[in-house]
């Protein structure tokens, strides 16, 4: 079955939920301490369409295996030109190329949109996610330890940035 990178709607906002809230209850991809509930899933994905960034979904037939977005990388003007990613795969799609088809599709509308750097912050011991950053061109350009914690236990976040073929100027 081949993968489809769409567009999100309201509509699969609950599928978007489910996915965000296994990795928010049992991963550290997430740094909160608890599930998000449907109606803050639909605001976000509202918020971020309504700002220009897309949500996208990664569907397998009908059913959602995946979603990725990016917005602001920090709310003050002179960040205007950098995104930072976020991109969730469901656990039983790991390793499949959804978040490798996810992430190469939000390198394409950052690019289209003109925006200068993508930058990623990631969990320190997320392997995968590292890896799937470095291969579609990501550097890690900063390593802030102990700066978050979840499980008990102090966190450590990478920042990776990817450099755009954007034609934007300071």
């Amino acid at each position: 079955m081949s993968l489809i990178v769409r567009d999100a709607t309201l509509e699969d906002a609950a599928d978007i939920l489910a996915i965000y809230n296994f990795a928010a209850i049992n991963t550290t991809a997430v740094w909160t301490d608890g599930p998000a509930d449907l109606s803050s899933r639909r605001e976000w994905i509202s918020a971020r369409q309504e700002a220009g960034y897309p949500v996208l979904v990664a569907m397998k037939g009908k059913d959602v295996v995946g979603f990725a977005s990016f917005g602001d990388f920090r709310p003050f003007p002179g960040y205007r030109h950098t995104v930072e990613n976020s991109v969730y795969v469901d656990e039983r799609h790991h390793r499949l190329g959804v978040g490798r088809s996810l992430l190469a599709a939000l390198i394409e509308r950052a690019t289209a949109l003109d925006k200068h750097v993508m930058v990623a912050g990631i969990e320190a011991a997320n392997a995968a996610s590292i890896n799937l950053h470095a291969s579609l061109g990501f550097v890690e350009v900063g390593r802030m330890p102990e700066v978050g914690s979840k499980f008990g236990r102090w966190l450590d976040l990478v920042f990776m940035q990817k450099r755009l073929a954007s034609s934007v100027r300071p």
